[in-house]
């Protein structure tokens, strides 16, 4: 592998013209074919083999006219009644209106019964049918509804629109996230580096590389559902893991140029090192992501298939663009003193001097650190984990749901909406269930009220619609309102009551069977399902890290050590995602206005991604560490050492992707909130208290054994050197580049 890097490199520096007009190409094609498919997104939250989606089916073969998407039309008059004849009027003309819109098969009268007008008289609601799903009818449908209007507006008439449709289908934006990440990064990079090349170049690559990798996914969208969400999840991704990745690529190139190495020659050299390095983090990442096929459910399916697109394309510019624009750059990576050769000598003499660091001055600090923590495992130990199992705590009440759209902007008609029916109706009226009764005809209507009374005695029921049957007679639909929000959990507990109690008795003795559908219930069953795989899923990654480490490292304590410690720092970031989001503790700090579940696909998405990530500092400093032991160093020389090294650039690695993360803490959408959190906490806890205290001290502690492994194993296991230098024999290098000469133009 390193010497395949090695000719990539050497091939890109030799052609960077070429390679940049390539890689230019690339993106301005895909993203111009992006823009000529239009694909877009489509929030499909279909959950194969769940109740929920069995009510849905049914509903698609006998009621088609029910199976559609929904929606509610709110009026509100803030002067006045709407019953009055001018209101009155407005009201009917809107309703008109959207009943004649093509995707609409019918809508409610508002104003002629008591159940669909407030207490007050200041409310009325008109309940739409729609006759596809909301995935199949797509955002378009949303500007003919809203437009719908006008007549009840220009009477004095409030008209908002929510419900299932406006809510799944509505507009979600990140605020300025993707700036304040680059211009945190710019800041960083500069400040590490003092250099404006090393402060563009990750970031160039890393922009290019983003632009190139969501338009692979816009595509892709034409194939299958991709989520709305999944776009920025993949620019939040993509940005940080862009940015690293080439940091860690620039930081090797710029300790060879200080070292006197030529600059093509430590092009090849960095790539076939830190490429290598690069190369393996990267593949643990998409793998670890595409283990989200494992939750069964294609929303989240999608969303591994998105991010593990932006990592591969994250990783192929670091590998192949980057070489290319160094080879421009040239010493200009490097600040005019450290170009100097009297510069040089002295960073190698004193490199010699302190255990061969290459860069004594910036990392003398880490050093003294790294040595006081070798040198006093058991308190640091101790004291690292105690700080990473109280910060964990919380994730013990972690409550796995959806946040409704009473958590949205209040400036959005779907939140306007929400609360008008909430005032008006009651908390409960926004999440209504679904109750799907498959009928023998033998049984007659007799049990279509028995449900119907069993249910409305329920304590968590507000009220019972009469039952719908269609015309086959086979199927009936009974809809339930129950008394707290869709995210409450009393919601879930009602759910669960029905279908294990309720329905049953009320069902006992004849031939029907009653389903518990709606969105509300598809939610929570997305999260039952979700909570059910997450234990496998963790395990699958755990130990598919735990064989990339063995083969790495050849060792068997080392890759448990940094799989538990993993599990540590994962468990601190969901404890603290628990504590703001489900505690509500800080809120208001993220523009939070209440309390919100977690959303069900946030801690299998995180773990997939964190896991990936750790892989980045454990490959870079384990290396390191390795690299030291195996010259002849101590155990412990070698943790110092090899800490002291790799600290400046995990740190600088770490502020970029934490900065990065935050920045999406000021989209409005809780979900996006929620992983801008998570991720940030828990690359914070990575590469402090996890990579610069426990690694150190464990490794510490453990002593020589952390390098052992039974030599049976040692035989049979693949060797993987990921700091591997390549075979730079000259008339091998110039026949490798010739014959990669002759495929480009070929």
């Amino acid at each position: 592998m390193s010497n395949w890097l090695y000719r990539i490199a050497i091939f890109s520096s030799r052609h960077r013209g070429w390679v940049v007009a390539g890689w230019i190409l690339l993106a301005f094609t895909a993203v111009m074919a992006n823009r000529t498919v239009d694909a877009g997104t489509v929030d499909n939250f279909e959950v194969p083999g769940v109740e929920s989606q069995e009510a849905v089916d049914l509903l698609d073969a006998r009621f088609p006219e029910r199976a559609g998407a929904t929606a509610m039309v709110v009026f509100y008059a803030e002067d006045g009644l709407v019953t009055d004849t001018e209101a009155a009027a407005g009201i009917a003309a809107t309703v008109a209106e959207v009943q004649s819109l093509p995707e609409v098969l019918g809508i409610t009268e508002p104003l002629s019964s008591e159940r669909s007008i407030s207490s007050d008289g200041s409310t009325a609601f008109a309940a739409v049918q729609f006759e596809d799903s909301s995935a199949e009818l797509g955002r378009e449908i949303l500007d003919d509804l809203f437009a719908t209007a006008a007549p009840a507006e220009a009477v004095g008439v409030q008209v908002e629109y929510g419900g299932e449709l406006p809510t799944i289908l509505k507009e979600r934006s990140t605020g300025p996230a993707e700036a304040i990440g680059i211009i945190a990064a710019m800041i960083i990079l500069f400040f590490a580096f003092r250099s404006f090349y090393s402060a563009a170049l990750p970031l160039g690559t890393a922009i290019l590389g983003l632009a190139v990798g969501l338009s692979i996914v816009g595509l892709l969208g034409a194939l299958i559902d991709i989520p709305s969400v999944a776009p920025r999840l993949g620019t939040m991704i993509g940005l940080g893991v862009g940015i690293d990745y080439a940091l860690f690529i620039l930081s090797r190139h710029r300790d060879n140029l200080e070292a006197g190495v030529s600059k093509e020659e430590s092009i090849g050299r960095t790539n076939a090192t830190a490429g290598q390095a690069v190369l393996v983090a990267g593949g643990t990442v998409m793998v670890a992501i595409l283990g989200l096929q494992l939750a069964g459910i294609p929303f989240v399916a999608a969303l591994g298939y998105s991010a593990s697109l932006v990592v591969a394309i994250a990783v192929a510019v670091a590998i192949s663009l980057l070489p290319a624009l160094l080879s421009f750059a040239g010493p200009r990576v490097l600040t005019k003193e450290e170009r100097t050769p009297a510069a040089r000598e002295v960073g190698e003499t004193t490199a010699a001097d302190n255990g061969g660091l290459d860069n004594p001055v910036d990392a003398g600090g880490w050093v003294r650190w790294a040595h006081w923590v070798a040198h006093h495992p058991w308190r640091s130990s101790i004291a690292a984990t105690a700080v990473l199992l109280v910060l964990a705590v919380p994730t013990l009440d972690m409550r796995l749901g959806q946040a409704d759209a009473g958590t949205d902007p209040t400036d959005t008609t779907h939140r306007r909406a929400y609360d008008l029916l909430a005032q008006g109706f009651g908390a409960g009226f926004n999440g209504p269930l679904l109750l799907v009764v498959d009928l023998d005809p033998s049984d007659g209507t007799a049990v279509l009220d028995q449900i119907a009374a069993d249910v409305a005695a329920d304590p968590g029921i507000a009220a019972v619609s009469p039952p719908e049957i269609n015309t086959a007679g086979d199927t009936a639909i009974i809809t339930a309102i129950p008394k707290t929000t869709p995210q409450d959990e009393a919601t879930s507990d009602l759910v669960h009551r029905l279908r294990n109690t309720t329905l049953p008795q009320a069902t006992a003795g004849t031939d029907a069977e009653a389903l518990v559908g709606g969105p509300t219930a598809g939610f929570i069953d997305q999260s039952d399902k979700i909570s059910a795989r997450l234990p496998w899923f963790i395990a699958a990654v755990v130990a598919m890290s735990f064989i990339l480490l063995m083969v790495v490292f050849r060792s068997l304590l080392v890759p448990l050590k940094a799989a538990l410690l993993n599990l540590l720092s994962i468990g601190a970031a969901y404890g603290v995602v628990v504590a703001v989001f489900q505690w509500g503790w800080g809120r208001s700090l993220i523009g939070l206005e209440e309390a919100v579940p977690i959303a069900s696909f946030v801690p299998m998405m995180m773990f997939a991604i964190l896991f990936g990530l750790s892989m980045d500092y454990e490959v870079f400093i384990l290396s390191r560490i390795r690299e030291e032991y195996h010259k002849g160093h101590s155990n412990i020389d070698s943790v110092v050492v090899g800490l002291g090294a790799t600290a400046k650039v995990i740190t600088a690695a770490a502020l970029i992707m934490i900065s990065v993360f935050l920045g999406f803490v000021a989209s409005d959408d809780p979900v996006v909130k929620m992983m801008g959190i998570g991720l940030a906490t828990a690359v914070a806890l990575d590469a402090t208290i996890v990579r610069m205290v426990l690694v150190p001290s464990t490794m510490a502690l453990v002593g020589d054994p952390n390098w052992w492994l039974p030599q049976w194993l040692d035989r049979i296991l693949p060797h993987l050197d990921i700091e591997g230098e390549p075979n730079t024999n000259p008339s091998n290098v110039d026949t490798d580049i010739a014959s990669l000469t002759e495929r480009g133009t070929g």
